[in-house]
């Protein structure tokens, strides 16, 4: 269920937008165009609603399923006046910026994009401050913003900073054209490379909270461990989709959730027994928050197609975590532990 070829992004807006769908059916055309396109399924189903989306030049309802050699054009239409942003000054890790994106380094406990109880101290907030200029955004009040990362996981982001740049990191991210590669701490152990292939919707009685659902949309992740630290895995993770709390639900369905992940952590320490129990409860205590990390971001650059990659190292409020759960002849406290665990070599 994707493109036979990545969908040209327009250049200016109002111009068409075309792709083929390689394989079908597909899920609702408005949830499929939700994924592919990096927006909002709101709007995606406003682009659909107001006729933007066709297939062999008909319009087509939202509950519109994809089928194999279908033709979809979407044309955007002009983009409104700015949605007014209140600025906020904060300190922001940049990893790289020109005059078409930027990358930063996210830290844990920033929204990333205004939204109820966090209307003006986000990311888009503190990036309105500072000057910095963004594309209108696939969706109302998150300008910029191509893909997200929740709230208390740390890492890399590409921020767009105008339109054409936006709709063609959006086109890379739905071709899987995007590398997008965590570091994480995990509750046990695994013995070998593993995929979780696993569709992921809202949970039926918790809204707050993502579950492995057949009707939901489909989520691949593939989990390289990295080293075994007491308790712990310390471990790789490929995302081939970016589903809400993709990575943290595959975990715990397969008995490894994240250390210090209040809602997917399955236990936490009370999961572990026998001479380990003492060593769990230490890395618990020493986790101040879920222990994942957006730690390599790689892409072609949307403008000039020149290839670029971003490497992120374990942040520090990590770090007493790790001295936690790693034996001392293994883990010195000293250098980037992804590094110095192997996380590069699959991209050597």
């Amino acid at each position: 269920m994707s493109p036979d070829a990545p969908p040209r992004a327009a250049d200016t807006a109002g111009e068409p937008l075309r792709f083929g769908v390689a394989f079908g059916p597909t899920e609702r055309i408005d949830r499929f165009l939700a994924d592919q396109l990096a927006f909002s399924r709101t709007e995606a189903a406003r682009l659909v609603a107001g006729g933007a989306v066709t297939i062999d030049q008909r319009p087509v309802r939202a509950s519109r399923r994809l089928e194999r050699g279908d033709e979809v054009c979407i044309v955007f239409p002009e983009s409104g006046p700015p949605r007014t942003l209140s600025p906020r000054e904060m300190d922001l890790s940049i990893v790289f910026e020109d005059e078409h994106i930027l990358v930063i380094d996210k830290p844990a406990g920033l929204v990333v994009h205004p939204a109820p109880g966090h209307w003006d101290d986000t990311l888009v907030n503190a990036l309105v401050a500072r000057g910095t200029s963004l594309s209108g955004g696939g969706t109302a009040g998150r300008p910029g913003i191509v893909h997200r990362l929740d709230r208390d996981t740390s890492g890399l982001m590409v921020v767009a900073k105008d339109d054409l740049s936006h709709r063609r990191l959006g086109t890379m991210l739905a071709a899987r054209r995007i590398k997008r590669a965590y570091g994480a701490l995990a509750w046990g152990h695994l013995d070998e490379e593993r995929t979780v292939e696993a569709p992921l919707a809202r949970h039926p009685s918790d809204r707050k909270r993502m579950a492995i659902r057949g009707d939901g949309r489909p989520a691949r992740t593939d989990i390289y461990p990295l080293a075994r630290l007491g308790p712990t895995d310390l471990l790789r993770l490929e995302l081939h989709t970016g589903r809400t709390h993709q990575i943290r639900v595959h975990l715990e369905s397969i008995g490894h959730p994240i250390v210090g992940d209040p809602v997917y952590g399955g236990g936490g320490a009370r999961r572990v027994s026998g001479p380990e129990l003492r060593k769990a409860r230490q890395i618990e205590q020493a986790a101040p928050r879920q222990a994942l990390h957006a730690a390599l971001l790689a892409f072609r650059h949307p403008i000039s197609g020149e290839p670029l990659r971003f490497r992120a190292p374990w942040p520090a409020d990590l770090l007493p975590l790790l001295d936690a759960a790693a034996p001392a002849d293994t883990w010195h406290g000293q250098g980037d532990p992804l590094t110095h665990f192997g996380f590069d070599r699959r991209d050597q």
